[in-house]
């Protein structure tokens, strides 16, 4: 293998690594429009949100014909005295009793199978009858098959069991329209345990492994449909366990709590269990239960322990429930303040997600995506994870120690993400021989993936690294000190990564690196071909994947990391607050190795704030720009990506570093600048790095200037490479220093800022900013903000609420005049539709508490506290926090992968890669999935299918707007 310059095939990122982890959730399936109309055949979905003047009504129509249907309009009639007030998704009308609802420019076309949401709002008096029957252009359609409902009733969640004792698994089930249970069928995780065919369903399993285990039962009905139990979480001991449930929970000062204490197993005599306070806050005590007696007959029969706390003290003591020969349990309770009520969520919210049984986690202690395995966003597989995963963990552990003054577990995040998600210098072995001179040969960005692969050319003038060398000289590495952005944690495509060895295999346990996006901005999460990140052509075709990218001579085996900037601003953020709270506590140094470490990772992210190509910034039209010569080539803002790489033989002499050109207004994060800029513990090391966060924090405010709506939203983005090569812009798009607007930068399917929850996550950071410092720009651009968000928020009179969800864009904003900012009057957005998603209204409530706590806004107050309280009354669940999603994009499982035709390769696992492959054709994995039924229900023409999920961001997001709150505003 040549080792020159044509074997440095790779030295360029994706464009499109779609790090958002979170895209909206209403994507419609594409089809080919019909000629001419044929007959519709349809179904209608009716729900309603009722608090007994007024409801808003959800409706879901699924085109369930064979033709494609061009145009719809929904009609049906109350009834009662239903008024329509508004609606979404659509153009609602009312004439009588007769609701008209015609389809909104962008959700027109319903292909086979595919399936579109819209809603309402109305008021009434009396009676609310729902309505009974429904026609789509005139067609009266028929009821949609109502999937089965099936409750897994034991074991109970959270119980723990003695390894080889039976698990006593057991179901409800119960078929609609007729139609009668065929069997159910239990599994642990993805793993069927066996299957019930008859009333009462019970398998007893007594082969579980020790560890946590996740638990579902799954009813087949005579028609063919299924549906899932929610999971429930199990602990398996290895001998006899004394059990205690919550593990952790708080408790107001005067006041009382309990928990519930059991034996893991039968025993033979008499066991007494005692119960003592064995460290911390001395001002809690057991006030009941301090000696309970189980027997041979009553050993699963739950008794009560209560703590009760005093009047004046606070933080934590740990409770030891202990008895001979059995292993202990632990609860930790935590004190607080008589007034800190919201303080206590976020501690009820913390033990459900830290919960080893509830399935957050992997046995490395690593955050999976969401604790469901059938997810497609970002991440295509609930248990992959992200980095930014690992930042919420962060997050999530420096409000625990706030509220706990426990800064262990921080740490000990810190430590998991360093071993698991920041490539070794094993994973990362040729850096030495990194040329700043030379930092990577161009390729140019291609807008569709069948125009891949993308032939590297090398005449294309790229710009010197400025920061390198200075990073070497403060940190003694030529090492990246920056997280990959995506991991499959099972092993479940199963390249498998050891530390220095490339593609394990499928038998390597623990985690493994991985990449996807990789062929322009239109390549979707369903047109990847996942790959890994240190390809030795183990697996793929003959030159692994590498072809299927880039277009070369030769190739060379290599490794290639990317990073996502926001995750690692999130982390420092993490580590800010973690750094501001211990110090208020007296301690300080309890955290500062770790803040550190952050100040690190800050240094290594500001490859995030330099062009794709090193190549200076502003007016680059064709790739023969110019190329930097410094920090000429820096936009000073946090970027889609940053990337790394270089062969994996150590003899063949080299490696690469890339920043990116597209820049994201979602992206930006001024309180981790700030942080990075003056605050003391997190200055980098570097010569230059506390400066350039400077200019980065005073660049990122006028990034939000210039992209602020007429109406108060923030707008797309900018780049210096117009469509990733440096090509020229339409005439008159206007420019931030020279960078070109785009309001949907870096990927289009979907369009990248067309989802509310970007919003949310920027301004949060920026009210974060504003009420540590102040700052008077921060203010104005939240004053237009918070004034335009609340205007698109209803809080209906139960609790519930809608929030902005789908946003359109029009217009541009005016080029930028730093000295005479423009006012943006011909830039609008428009909310599309409307959600009650609870991670994105966690979000949006902590934007409004930090911005009430120091602009003292009442209506901001307010809105954060319904917005909390909204979601804690009605959509708490075992797991968590969480509710109900029509997923219609899952129609895309079907949707064929581009591959050249004539290449082929396999994957791990012996799927075949070729011009036929599909979505699922390349993971095969999920066919074994207990909830792919599903998904091959929707694909021959049923009901779009509804999901629940716990994804680990959202969970934490809502615990920390819970502590948020607590200590800003109650």
């Amino acid at each position: 293998m040549d080792p020159g310059p044509k074997s440095t095939t790779g030295r360029r990122r994706w464009t499109a690594v779609a790090a958002v982890f979170a895209l909206p959730l209403s994507m419609l399936a594409t089809g080919t429009p019909a000629a001419h109309a044929a007959a519709v055949q349809c179904s209608v979905d009716y729900k309603t949100n009722d608090w007994g003047s007024g409801f808003t009504a959800d409706l879901t129509v699924t085109n369930r014909g064979t033709d494609t249907v061009d145009g719809w309009t929904l009609t049906y009639a109350y009834t009662g005295s239903q008024k329509l007030a508004n609606g979404w998704n659509g153009t609602w009308s009312q004439s009588g009793r007769t609701v008209t609802v015609k389809n909104a420019s962008y959700n027109g076309t319903l292909a086979a199978g595919a399936a579109v949401s819209t809603g309402a709002q109305f008021t009434y008096s009396g009676t609310n009858t729902a309505p009974t029957s429904f026609a789509v252009n005139g067609t009266t359609c028929t009821g949609a098959h109502q999937p089965p409902v099936t409750v897994l009733t034991s074991p109970s969640p959270g119980a723990v069991y003695t390894q080889g004792d039976a698990v006593p698994l057991a179901a409800t089930a119960a078929a609609a329209d007729d139609a009668t249970i065929a069997k159910v069928e239990f599994y642990d995780d993805t793993t069927l345990l066996g299957t019930d065919t008859s009333a009462p369903y019970a398998l007893p399993v007594s082969g579980l492994t020790v560890g946590s285990h996740s638990l579902l039962a799954k009813a087949y009905d005579s028609l063919g449909a299924s549906a899932t139990s929610t999971p429930v979480g199990v602990t398996v001991a290895s001998g006899p366990a004394v059990v205690a449930s919550p593990s952790r929970f708080g408790v107001q000062q005067g006041g009382s709590g309990t928990f519930a204490v059991k034996l893991s197993t039968r025993p033979a005599a008499n066991v007494t269990v005692g119960v003592t306070r064995t460290d911390g806050n001395t001002g809690l005590s057991v006030t009941g239960g301090s000696a309970l007696t189980f027997t041979p007959s009553d050993w699963n029969t739950e008794q009560t322990v209560t703590v009760t706390a005093d009047s004046s003290g606070t933080g934590s003591a740990t409770f030891t429930a202990s008895a001979t020969g059995h292993t202990k349990a632990t609860v930790t309770v935590t004190e607080l303040p008589a007034s800190k009520a919201y303080d206590a969520r976020f501690l009820d919210l913390y033990g459900r997600i830290t919960d080893p049984a509830n399935g957050y986690f992997s046995p490395e202690g690593i955050p999976y995506h969401s604790v469901e395995t059938l997810i497609v966003e970002a991440p295509d597989q609930g248990h992959e994870t992200t980095s930014e995963a690992y930042s919420y963990l962060l997050w999530l552990q420096a409000m625990y120690g706030k509220v706990t003054g426990d800064w262990s577990k921080f740490n000990g995040a810190w430590a998991v993400m360093e071993k698991y998600m920041i490539p070794t210098h094993a994973d990362q072995p040729t850096n030495s021989f990194y040329n700043a001179s030379k930092p990577a040969t161009y390729a140019p960005e291609l807008d569709t993936p069948n125009e891949y692969p993308a032939k590297l050319d090398t005449s294309v003038p790229v710009g010197a690294d400025p920061i390198a060398g200075e990073l070497k000289s403060a940190y003694g590495t030529d090492d990246v000190y920056g997280m990959h952005w995506i991991q499959d944690v099972d092993n479940v495509y199963g390249y498998g990564n050891e530390p220095g060895k490339c593609e394990a295999g499928p038998t390597a346990t623990g985690p493994s690196y991985i990449n996807t996006f990789q062929r322009g901005a239109q390549e979707s999460v369903w047109e990847t071909v996942p790959q890994p990140t240190c390809d030795a052509f183990e697996y793929g075709g003959r030159n692994g994947y590498l072809d299927l990218f880039t277009g070369d001579s030769s190739y060379a085996r290599q490794w290639k990391y990317t990073d996502a900037p926001d995750a690692d601003a999130r982390a420092v953020q993490a580590a800010y607050w973690a750094d501001v709270w211990a110090k208020a506590q007296g301690k300080g140094g309890d955290v500062s190795a770790t803040v550190a470490k952050a100040a690190k990772m800050g240094d290594y992210l500001r490859y995030a704030m330099y062009d794709k190509y090193f190549k200076k910034i502003g007016n680059c039209t064709s790739p023969s720009c110019p190329a930097g010569t410094g920090k000429d080539a820096s936009h000073y803002l946090l970027s889609w990506y940053y990337a790394w790489g270089g062969a994996t033989d150590t003899s063949a002499g080299w490696a690469w570093r890339i920043g990116s050109s597209h820049v994201h207004g979602g992206y930006q994060n001024p309180l981790a600048a700030y942080a990075l800029s003056s605050y003391a513990d997190l200055k980098p090391k570097s010569a230059t790095g506390a400066t350039d966060w400077g200019k980065s924090l005073q660049r990122q405010l006028e990034f939000y200037q210039w992209l602020q709506s007429s109406e108060g939203g923030i707008a797309g983005g900018a780049t210096n490479s117009w469509q990733g090569r440096y090509a020229s812009p339409p005439a008159g798009t206007s420019a931030f220093y020279g960078m070109y607007y785009d309001w949907q930068p870096v990927y289009h399917d979907p369009p990248s800022n067309q989802w509310f929850g970007f919003q949310a996550w920027s301004m949060e950071r920026v009210a974060e900013y504003y009420q540590q410092t102040g700052n008077a720009t921060a203010k104005a651009i939240l004053d237009k903000w918070v004034k335009w968000a609340l205007s698109k928020t209803t809080i209906n009179p139960d609790g519930t609420y809608r929030i902005p969800s789908t946003l359109q864009w029009s217009g541009q904003p005016d080029t930028w005049n730093a000295s005479s900012p423009g006012t943006n009057s011909g830039l609008h957005v428009t909310v599309a539709d409307y959600t009650d998603d609870v991670g994105v209204a966690a979000a949006y409530a902590k934007t409004l508490t930090y911005y009430a706590a120091r602009s003292g806004d009442p209506a901001a107050k307010s809105t954060a506290k319904a917005l909390l309280d909204g979601m804690w009354e009605h959509d708490r669940d075992g797991l968590g926090i969480a509710v109900p999603e029509t997923r219609t994009d899952y129609g895309r499982f079907g949707e064929s992968v581009y591959v050249p035709s004539g290449w082929t390769g396999t994957m791990p696992n012996g799927d075949a890669i070729d011009s036929s492959s599909t979505f699922a054709s390349l993971r095969s994995f999920y066919r074994s999935d207990p909830n792919w039924s599903k998904i091959e229900a929707y694909l021959t023409g049923g009901a779009a299918p509804v999901f629940t999920y716990h994804r680990f961001w959202a969970q934490a997001d809502i615990a920390l707007a819970m502590g948020s709150y607590a200590e800003l505003l109650e």
